[in-house]
């Protein structure tokens, strides 16, 4: 394969898995390490990959992919993370879902609960909830983000403060290893922390990738999460603060789970 078509396969198993790896692609494609480093140093000098020991990331930034790509990205493990997490939430439950597509996910993961109450700021999860006839929907108003079909905003945050559900279900953009969630609209992280704060528990659904990504705004720490749904194991020195923080990780599979 010519490094010309390699470049784009890169990108694809980049996005897909957050990191890549020399030996890992050198592997994958049958060329050298040597050829693999060659293409990730073109990569990274054209803004598409940034270089790490051993191999590449998606680049940091200050703005999120496009919506869509997110929507394509971990389709399988956002689904094992969305049903697991559905688990949690009994029926007869009052739940705040955000902004993101694990987040709605799991809205479809709730289609077969009774007497639910939904309150969220995400269009999409709305639309996808209206097929079970017992959840009733609150929509917090708030400035529309074509984007993405998200409500954000002063307004937003305001409709969420007259509301104290059950559990908040949130999805961030970036988890770092000092256990903070990261997001890049300023706005929808305001109204993130007003969901944590008007919540008795609140659940994390973050795939791998977040783990490889960075963002500038900061939402909580993990310290005020009470479960991480996710597909991989945290890192050794991340799982341990969340074991100081009495924070559960529940790593999900896409047939089985298990707490760690």
């Amino acid at each position: 394969m010519s490094q010309t078509f390699r470049h784009p396969d890169i990108l694809d198993i980049a996005r897909t898995e957050g990191k890549v790896t020399v030996e890992g692609l050198a592997e994958r494609f049958g060329v050298t390490v040597q050829t693999i480093r060659r293409d990730l140093t073109e990569l990274a000098e054209a803004g598409k990959l940034e270089r790490v020991h051993g191999g590449a990331i998606l680049p940091s930034g200050v703005t999120n992919i496009g919506y869509d790509e997110r929507r394509r990205l971990n389709g399988v493990a956002k689904s094992a993370i969305a049903r697991r997490c559905a688990q949690d939430i009994p029926e007869g439950a009052s739940v705040f879902l955000n902004i993101g597509t694990t987040t709605e996910a799991v809205a479809r993961e709730l289609l077969h609960h009774r007497t639910l109450m939904v309150v969220t700021n995400n269009m999409n999860v709305a639309n996808i909830l209206v097929a079970n006839p017992e959840a009733e929907i609150i929509l917090a108003g708030g400035i529309l983000r074509r984007a993405d079909g998200g409500l954000v905003g002063p307004l937003t945050a305001s409709v969420i403060e007259q509301f104290k559900v059950d559990i908040a279900v949130i999805g961030c953009s970036a988890m770092d290893m000092d256990g903070d969630l990261l997001d890049f609209d300023a706005q929808e992280v305001t109204v993130s922390q007003s969901i944590i704060r008007q919540a008795r528990r609140s659940f994390l659904v973050a795939d791998h990738s977040k783990l490889h990504r960075a963002a500038p705004a900061r939402i909580a720490s993990l310290r005020q999460i009470d479960c991480v749904y996710t597909d991989q194991p945290l890192p050794a020195e991340l799982t341990q603060r969340c074991a100081d923080w009495d924070t559960k990780v529940t790593v999900c599979g896409t047939r089985l789970s298990h707490d760690a």
